[in-house]
């Protein structure tokens, strides 16, 4: 097996050599990366050879992506592909095409190459390492084909790097065991999901349907086999686990993130954040260790706001913001959240959802890991993140209200518009935010009620949903949209409503906090990069009662989330189950 001590010790030309193979018939990647040892990680091996890359320029990494072969390709029916094209194309069994399959990919490779003049480059070993199936092959290969130009061939290096990833695991002998472990456990929990969408193959885990209670004595079960030394199911349906530090009653760390999705849901947004330090309790456990501090990890039973309108219940149960009349409101089916509280056996009584509100002074802070749900850390090639602030946001319902009239007979200059002047308010919140670092706006509901295609539209209802990292920032994003609301109606004739239908407070993240999780990634050999959090998370509402911090991890296809694309590699899950773990050991030592 190769080590560290042997590359950080080689000569150049041997460095090279060791390397080989390691980026298809480019062995400029290792040459270029050579100055930057020693290495302190494999990870930062990895990062030395993914910035050779970047800064080699579009000639060299239009010709790296050339190097590659085709998939199912004339080098593989000639058996000429490298030996570690052949181990990847093997297991993911391309040589075993039907011979359908073999002429559909045959017709993709030429179809790929006509639009882009490179071949599909795909990492077939997938994000768990073992080798992804034909037919997810192919339906990668056929969406990938709409992509832009720019896109796609940035999306070619980012899965030769990941190539390059799993290649150096098996020439080091190094594998992402704990990340294995979060990967699988994933998995295992998106194969419940509610009626309707599980005979289509989708994922949704709505607030305490069958799906979600399965899902929480699952969790229930895992923490227990960990090691925790108590595990519950609380009054509104969070799974808490707590592993006690060398004295039972010491300080707690608090983590935890959503056990709850959306509709057509991602398999990693929120149950990331209670699987990593699931694994990293349990390794503690089987070291037999206790810390200073214990360790109390908090599935939160409800975050997205699916089921019934109200979000967050899970935290703000432990915040002491749960509102009494949420247990009135009924679901699409006329079930009141009472009556799925009393369903799933829980209390459904306020005082017994008031106790369990936290006492911050038992607590020395909380920390969650998320997926990112967006672009940032892949585009970058980083595999981890820290959040420097979660966004406070607004959210409204507008109505703009003018006179529906004959489309072929109002002359231009004399009609009252309103999906006109909708339409002109949506453009000046794109570039008014757009012009602010850090700050978006966003249009996401867009009606004209009783609309015809021969009518002027009379009325138009629309959403606003404004964030930033700041809650100043924010409030004069709000108010600038306001005051371009009241000018678009005044000169075109209009009246509108406007309802406020969500303010939420922006969360910067505890320097010290911060600084922990800056600490561990350092510790890595990773590069620390910061950014806020767009997305609202559990965190922000324990914000309010203690101290806390976010670590990001990237998402593969563009870091898309709230959908099924969303996904993670096993590798990266790993590093964030070693981050959480430094992280554990930095502040025990404090």
């Amino acid at each position: 097996m190769l080590t560290l001590e042997q590359l950080n010790a080689a000569g150049r030309d041997e460095f090279v050599a060791l390397l080989a193979g390691t980026y298809e018939h480019s062995p400029w990647v290792a040459e270029a990366a050579w100055p930057k040892r020693p290495f302190v990680s494999l990870d930062a091996l990895k990062m030395a050879l993914v910035a050779a890359v970047r800064e080699a320029g579009t000639e060299k990494q239009l010709a790296l992506v050339r190097a590659h072969p085709e998939l199912a390709g004339k080098a593989m029916v000639s058996k000429s592909l490298t030996a570690e094209s052949t181990n990847e194309q093997g297991r993911a069994g391309l040589a075993d095409c039907t011979p359908e399959e073999f002429e559909k990919l045959q017709a993709l490779n030429a179809a790929y190459n006509a639009k882009f003049g490179w071949p599909f480059m795909l990492a077939v070993r997938g994000p768990r390492g073992t080798g992804l199936q034909r037919r997810e092959i192919i339906a990668t290969f056929e969406r990938r084909l709409a992509n832009p130009k720019d896109f796609e061939f940035a999306e070619a290096l980012r899965n030769i790097h990941r190539v390059a990833e799993i290649r150096l695991a098996d020439r080091f002998g190094l594998f992402p065991t704990q990340g294995e472990r979060v990967w699988d456990w994933a998995e295992e929990l998106a194969a419940h999901s509610d009626p309707g969408f599980k005979e289509e193959g989708q994922l949704a885990t709505l607030y305490l349907t069958e799906a979600h209670q399965t899902v929480a004595r699952r969790l229930q079960w895992w923490m227990k086999d960990a090691g925790f030394d108590e595990v519950r199911i609380d009054a509104v349906g969070n799974v808490v686990g707590v592993y006690h530090g060398a004295v039972s009653d010491a300080p707690r760390l608090l983590t935890g993130s959503h056990y709850d999705t959306v509709r057509n849901a991602g398999k990693y947004d929120g149950r990331l954040g209670i699987l990593v330090p699931l694994a990293a309790v349990a390794e503690l456990h089987r070291a037999g260790r206790r810390l200073p501090f214990g360790i109390e990890v908090v599935g939160f039973a409800e975050e997205e706001g699916q089921r019934y309108a109200a979000t967050f219940l899970g935290s703000r149960a432990l915040t002491g913001q749960f509102d009494a009349a949420w247990l009135d409101q009924a679901d699409d089916a006329g079930i009141t959240m009472r009556e799925a509280m009393q369903a799933a056996g829980l209390p459904a009584t306020v005082e017994a959802i008031a106790a369990e509100r936290r006492d911050p002074a038992k607590y020395l802070g909380f920390v969650e890991v998320h997926i990112e749900q967006g672009p940032v850390l892949n585009e970058l090639d980083l595999p981890l993140g820290i959040v420097t602030s979660i966004n406070g946001s607004l959210r409204y319902q507008v109505e703009i209200i003018g006179m529906a009239s004959h489309a072929g007979t109002t002359p231009m200059g004399r009609r009252r518009d309103a999906a006109a002047a909708a339409a002109e308010l949506l453009l000046f919140v794109e570039k008014r935010a757009g012009v602010v670092p850090d700050v978006v706006g966003t249009v996401g509901q867009l009606q004209v009620p009783a609309g015809s295609v021969n009518v002027v539209p009379g009325r138009c209802r629309f959403s606003l949903d404004l964030r930033a990292t700041t809650n100043a920032a924010r409030d004069a994003l709000a108010l600038d949209v306001k005051a371009e609301l009241e000018r678009i109606c005044r000169y075109r004739g209009l009246s509108f409503t406007l309802e406020k239908t969500m303010e939420a407070a922006a969360a910067p993240s505890a320097p010290a906090w911060q600084a922990r999780w800056e600490a561990a990634v350092a510790a890595l050999g990773l590069p620390v990069f910061r950014l806020p959090s767009g997305a609202g998370h559990d965190a922000m509402k324990l914000h309010e009662l203690m101290p806390q911090a976010m670590l990001f991890v990237r998402g593969a296809n563009a870091g898309i989330s709230h959908n099924p694309l969303e996904s993670t590699t096993a590798h990266d899950a790993d590093l964030c189950v070693a981050a959480f773990t430094l992280l554990l050991e930095g502040l025990a030592r404090e």
